[in-house]
């Protein structure tokens, strides 16, 4: 059994990086090791301020020697891929030097316009780098890193949401519901969301906050429309419950990492309208049949009509290639490149 460190920003949120980090951290532990979580931010097991996103003085460099003392090896979660707290960055690159290292790289700095200036992660012997689509891949290879895609993994059979609930909790009876199912930012492209509710005179459903600065053109976008709009989850609601309420899924970003509502949908048997960003393509290649955001006719019909057979041809696509009872094995063998064997 090794000892592991998962590091990051901030861990055990709803935000896509805390999540795909805690399937990691359950395929880890069945494979018999010991997981430890360290951050800025969130119910962890090391807490570093320092390394929050929005922490105003650097983390030392005994700060994380401590932290990593006996661990084996070092998962780190997007600090070096994303910076968004460039000093934390810098210091944990120097606590790094010399230790066996993965890189799970969810996002690029080049790949958002703001952060495009800063410089991309760094290699050292023993260093090992994963990304979560082929394009970051390709990216890492042409500035001289290889790299390895894991793509994220999902349950293919997650748990029967609670329809009826769901839609009572929240105020709809015979409407459409369209769920947007991701916190509300720039890139998250609300207005289209809107557009397509608007035309299916449907409910939008927008599960996740406005963050990252956009919560006061959120609040405009929002007064100034007339689309009949629902807001986070309330009482015992879960996600799941979201799922089962709507009729339809909405995946309208112009950039993501990858975007986790993409196969949540086909999950949970849904159809999904997106905007092709450049990883859904990549998505897509393995055959899924989504609508694209624009095609209104085909959507209105096939919520007249529901095709079951293309949801379940979608689903058996993702049993195939995203599955998170696949992930043990795949993190067995990235173990093992690294030198750590797994005793399960």
């Amino acid at each position: 059994m090794a000892r592991l460190a998962l590091v990051s920003f901030r861990l055990g949120g709803n935000d896509g990086v805390s999540i795909e980090a805690q399937k990691w951290t359950d395929a880890l532990r069945s494979l018999g090791h010991e997981v430890i979580w360290v951050a800025g931010e969130g119910p962890v097991d090391v807490v570093i301020s320092g390394l929050a996103i929005e922490a105003v003085d650097a983390p030392s460099l005994e700060q994380f020697e401590r932290a990593l003392e006996g661990v084996d090896l070092v998962i780190v979660e997007n600090v070096a891929s994303l910076p968004l707290n460039v000093p934390a960055r810098d210091v944990l690159y120097q606590a790094l030097e010399g230790r066996r290292v993965i890189f799970h790289h969810h996002d690029l700095a080049w790949q958002r316009e703001h952060l495009a200036h800063l410089d991309g992660p760094r290699d050292a012997p023993g260093w090992f780098h994963v990304t979560i689509n082929d394009i970051s891949r390709g990216q890492l290879r042409e500035r001289g890193i290889d790299a390895l895609t894991m793509r994220n993994s999902f349950d293919c059979d997650p748990p029967r949401g609670r329809r009826a609930m769901a839609r009572l909790e929240l105020g709809v009876d015979a409407q459409y519901v369209v769920l947007l199912a991701s916190r509300a930012l720039e890139r998250k492209n609300i207005a289209g969301a809107l557009r397509l509710a608007g035309a299916l005179d449907a409910v939008l459903w927008i599960l996740g906050p406005g963050e990252d600065g956009y919560e006061e053109t959120l609040e405009r976008l929002l007064a100034t429309s007339d689309v009949d709009v629902r807001r986070g989850l309330h009482g015992d609601v879960t996600v799941h419950d979201a799922y089962a309420a709507c009729d339809l899924v909405v995946m309208p970003s112009t950039w993501e990492g990858f975007g986790n509502p993409v196969l949540e949908s086909v999950t949970h048997r849904r159809p999904l309208a997106l905007y092709p960003y450049p990883v859904a393509r990549e998505i897509m290649r393995f055959g899924f049949d989504f609508f694209d955001l624009e095609e209104v006719a085909g959507i209105a019909a096939f919520l007249k009509a529901p095709d079951r057979a293309r949801l379940e041809r979608n689903l058996d696509i993702a049993r195939a290639h995203f599955n998170i009872h696949d992930l043990g094995a795949q993190l067995r063998a990235l173990l093992a490149t690294a030198g750590i064997s797994s005793d399960y």
